[in-house]
């Protein structure tokens, strides 16, 4: 493209309260411009509700919760009937079809709308069959999908699904998005394309385990610093959504 493009987008809305608190925070308070959604989670339809007038997409979870699919295969499921991340490549391009189908349709139950695009909690479409699954719905409903490295962007735009050109963003045992960290990305952006900047802003979780706690609230803090928001307008950038994308289209 021809011109560039920044999305900060926030994953995980209705993971859990305290983390939906974080990011509603991150967007209306500080820079952040997009957030995706779990619907599966008992907290979709509050953090929904809440995000109303925000940038939406879905944050396809096949790795945590239960399928909202009424059809999924229990034998690729956990003995609880939850999700589990390891049987990710186990799982049939028809299966994850079907509840990319099943969580899209929720998604647009609790907001009224569609998503700007789809992401992937744990990038599980870096499995082949899910990827292809997902896809097929993407290309369907003319939906942006997040490409995490090149071999998934050529795959995505060999079938015609817009995505973004550039991806920046991890998760570890330290917070990967310190302010010094974001004010050395944002100086040194590709001059052109579509950027996205994946980022986990939030309280620590309240009534979920997770090993990215502390963490969130160091991005939290990251995206809200005024700093921040000098940074991208010395440089002349105004974050967007993944719109930008279908609109050019």
């Amino acid at each position: 493209m021809s011109t560039r493009a920044l999305i900060i987008n926030a994953d995980d809305l209705g993971y859990d309260p305290a983390v939906t608190r974080g990011i509603l925070q991150s967007m209306r308070d500080g820079i952040v411009s997009s957030a995706t959604l779990m619907v599966n989670t008992p907290f979709a339809e509050a953090s929904a509700h809440e995000a109303q007038g925000l940038s939406l997409g879905l944050h396809l979870n096949l790795a945590r919760g239960t399928p909202v699919s009424s059809d999924f295969p229990r034998e690729m499921l956990g003995a609880n009937g939850n999700f589990l991340e390891s049987r990710a490549s186990s799982m049939t391009a028809e299966v994850v079809e079907a509840e990319t189908r099943a969580q899209l349709e929720r998604f647009t139950a609790l907001t009224g709308r569609a998503p700007t695009h789809v992401d992937v909690h744990m990038h599980l479409h870096l499995q082949p069959l899910v990827l292809e699954g997902l896809s097929r719905v993407a290309r369907e409903h003319k939906l942006p999908v997040r490409s995490i490295d090149s071999i998934m962007r050529h795959a995505l735009k060999t079938q015609g699904i817009p995505t973004n050109t550039h991806f920046l963003g991890d998760t570890g045992s330290d917070a990967y998005w310190t302010l010094e960290r974001l004010e050395a990305e944002l100086v040194s952006l590709p001059s052109e394309g579509i950027v996205e900047l994946m980022c986990h802003p939030g309280y620590r979780p309240e009534t979920v385990k997770s090993s990215y706690g502390a963490q969130r609230e160091v991005e939290l803090a990251t995206f809200q610093n005024p700093k921040a928001r000098e940074t991208l307008s010395r440089l002349g950038i105004t974050p967007v959504d993944y719109r930008v994308l279908t609109q050019a289209s």
